[in-house]
């Protein structure tokens, strides 16, 4: 749906709609949207796939899954099948959770997406109040998401906050960054803690809270400071990086809290409980 708005397929009472414009009563919103965008009901390709999942955490309610950088969680005009939620859709199938010729109601569904190259825990809901809890829950800032990230410099301070806007730009996929606020920009924000640094190879292994949670957020500020990631040729200059062997952004969210206020929220019997994946393909690229 956002890229729809981006492509101008979105307008309300005759005009292009940006993402943060708000309705009023009477208002007239427009769908100019491919037929490819409504999935069939008749598709069932999901249970021929191998889900080969790596489950962070599962109960009735939700499930977590490291999704592997490279990994798409939803198609797109490019790539149509082998997406993350297809992959989990297989899984529930397998399980017997899941029949897409019985459910009605309600599929499996993302709470929070991960751009293709990045990796790192995704939440799926396997029911609707799950879905509702958890988007409850990510609104209200009562999920803390921690990031791995690798970065070209050294730092003065080991800890830092860093509040600034960003502006997208849908014509190059990229967002600007901006000190001031700015039309249409977006407040971002994070804290940051240098773990490691190697001084020798002016690198440092960085762990981002996010506060906000806006397209290329991390990349985008880290690179606005002067430490670009490791790997990211959108925002720095990768061809040396890439003879270091990345492929993709260090970049990787792998760690979630669950911090829920509200005692009648679903999830609150996970209020607390930390998840961790297993393995951060750069981790220990600093020793």
């Amino acid at each position: 749906m956002y890229k729809y708005i981006r492509e101008k397929r979105v307008k309300v009472n005759g005009k292009k709609a940006v993402q943060n414009l708000r309705l009023n009563e009477g208002d007239v919103v427009d769908f100019y949207i491919r037929d490819e965008f409504f999935e069939k009901e008749s598709d069932t390709s999901f249970t021929r796939l191998n889900p080969n999942l790596n489950v962070v955490f599962e109960d009735e309610n939700i499930l977590l899954v490291d999704k592997r950088p490279g990994v798409i969680v939803h198609s797109d005009d490019k790539e149509t099948n082998g997406t993350l939620i297809d992959k989990i859709k297989a899984y529930l199938y397998k399980k017997g959770e899941y029949n897409p010729d019985e459910e009605r109601s309600f599929v499996p569904s993302l709470c929070n997406r991960i751009d293709r190259n990045t990796g790192g825990i995704v939440i799926c809901a396997k029911n609707a109040e799950a879905l509702r809890c958890v988007n409850d829950l990510i609104k209200n800032n009562e999920v803390s998401k921690k990031y791995l990230a690798l970065v070209h410099g050294t730092f003065n301070n080991k800890e830092g906050h860093i509040k600034n806007f960003l502006l997208k730009d849908s014509n190059t996929n990229t967002v600007k960054v901006y000190e001031k606020p700015t039309p249409n920009a977006l407040t971002a924000e994070s804290y940051y803690t240098v773990l490691k640094t190697d001084v020798s190879r002016n690198l440092s292994l960085v762990e981002v809270r996010l506060v906000t949670g806006r397209t290329h957020q991390i990349r985008a500020q880290f690179s606005h400071m002067g430490h670009p990631l490791v790997g990211d040729g959108k925002y720095g200059i990768n061809k040396n990086d890439k003879k270091m062997g990345y492929k993709f952004q260090a970049l990787y969210s792998y760690k979630l809290v669950f911090l829920p206020k509200e005692k009648d929220n679903l999830l609150y019997y996970l209020k607390g409980r930390e998840f961790k994946v297993n393995e951060v393909f750069f981790e220990d690229e600093i020793h």
